[in-house]
């Protein structure tokens, strides 16, 4: 583990899923109020160590038995022309010098059975002593099976499910956390120009698996809606939506049924609904630099960057106020008024891409190949720290990056490549209950 002995807490990393495609859960215990094991616990892995113990005695017993049994079986047939041999001699009354030789020589050859008969005796006295110990160790079982069936099959399944429950719940908690990693590559599918987004409604339920794909990063209308992730991996059944008015940038997101991106040659932000194919809302950013005034390093209108987390939908943008500084907003999905904002102080035309997890902002240091996330910023304590945490940026040319809370994944656009990356988030659960 990469946090040893914790004090202050339960340490648990968390990922969507590992190459197999299960998921994964590490958690490293803290020295203070870890489990302690009971007398019974205790027994039973004394018990498991005996019955590991017996168990390779017994392969060591049956191998060698193996083996002696066939040096016995070969001896059988030496055994037989000796006692004829000797049966004959003896009925001749003679023995030529020849003769005798002969059976000497097989008597050599018959030699090492008489330690293989020793070994058969100490192998008795280890059967009997494994025995016993099988006989003590059957007791034992007997005991805290017994004491075991105090428990109904009904009563176990209902233990079962509240734990499933509780787990579930401690699942509920464990939403959010720092990234620690960020897995290799999942390309989905190599579609478009250089630029342009994909995404999936970060609200949506789990079975709602619809994509949304824009090509391109200005002047462009046309949105493809593909019914599932499987119909876009084939380019098949699919919507278009036309917007009234044409997006800049790649930065768009959708969020609970809608569109939300940044208008063609100005600082509007525009809400766009699937259903009802119509804007419900659009509003200005005060400041907010548009048209490459403050764009990502790679370019491409990117001057305004919208994203959703766990908390909400967020705003990624500069303003000459902020000396070309990333400003982090909070804005209302329903309005679009800013709540809340952030100076974090790095420099927006020096950050590759930036994504947001759990009100923190993270920002690469390039979108080229060698990239990795280089810092992070706080919304919750107004702070920041440098970081390194590499990711492999396959196809050399990021153009969008952003993260979605419901499949703990980020999107990319790479050099017209859609691609997904599972992050690992790290988390630290307090003794005293809750996290």
């Amino acid at each position: 583990t990469l946090f040893q002995s914790p004090e202050d807490g339960w340490q648990l990393y968390t990922s969507a899923q590992a190459p197999d495609g299960k998921c994964v859960c590490t958690a490293v215990i803290p020295v203070q109020n870890s489990c302690s094991r009971d007398g019974r616990s205790r027994e039973l892995r004394q018990l498991m160590e005996k019955v590991q113990n017996v168990s390779q005695s017994m392969e060591v017993l049956e191998l060698r038995t193996f083996r002696d049994l066939q040096y016995v079986r070969n001896t059988e047939s030496l055994m037989r022309s000796l006692d004829s041999r000797l049966r004959a001699a003896d009925g001749a009354r003679s023995l030529s010098v020849k003769s005798f030789q002969e059976l000497k020589d097989r008597m050599t050859e018959l030699l090492p059975l008489s330690s293989v008969l020793e070994q058969y005796k100490a192998d008795t006295r280890t059967i009997v002593r494994l025995r016993e110990e099988v006989r003590n160790l059957s007791a034992s079982l007997a005991a805290i099976q017994e004491e075991m069936g105090a428990f109904d099959y009904e009563e176990l399944q209902q233990r079962v499910l509240v734990l499933e429950a509780r787990l579930h719940a401690c699942a509920q908690k464990l939403g959010c956390g720092k990234l620690t990693g960020v897995s290799n590559p999942i390309t989905i599918r190599a579609m478009g120009s250089r630029f342009g987004s994909w995404m999936t409604d970060t609200m949506a339920p789990s079975a709602d698996s619809r994509v949304w794909y824009m090509d391109g990063y200005y002047k462009g209308r046309r949105v493809l809606e593909f019914r599932t992730l499987g119909d876009f991996v084939k380019g098949q059944n699919f919507i278009q939506h036309l917007l009234p008015q044409p997006w800049a940038g790649t930065g768009h997101v959708v969020y609970n049924g809608s569109l939300f991106y940044n208008k063609y040659q100005s600082n509007v932000v525009v809400k766009y609904h699937f259903r009802s194919r119509s804007v419900l809302v659009q509003r200005s950013l005060p400041g907010a630099g548009y048209n490459n005034t403050f764009p990502y390093s790679w370019g491409g209108f990117s001057d305004m960057d919208l994203m959703v987390d766990e908390s909400g939908l967020w705003a990624v943008y500069t303003t000459n106020q902020n000396a070309g500084n990333i400003v982090v907003s909070r804005l209302d999905p329903h309005t679009l008024e800013v709540m809340r904002s952030w100076d974090t102080g790095y420099p927006k035309r020096s950050a590759g891409e930036a994504f947001m997890i759990c009100g923190v902002l993270y920002v690469t240091n390039s979108h080229l190949a060698g990239a990795k996330v280089y810092f992070a910023y706080f919304t919750n304590t107004s702070s920041y720290e440098y970081t390194d945490v590499p990711f492999h940026n396959q196809y050399s040319h990021i153009s969008m990056l952003d993260y979605n809370p419901r499949e703990r994944a980020l999107y990319t656009w790479n050099n017209g490549h859609q691609v997904l990356y599972n992050v690992t988030l790290f988390h630290v659960i307090s003794t005293a209950g809750g996290p």
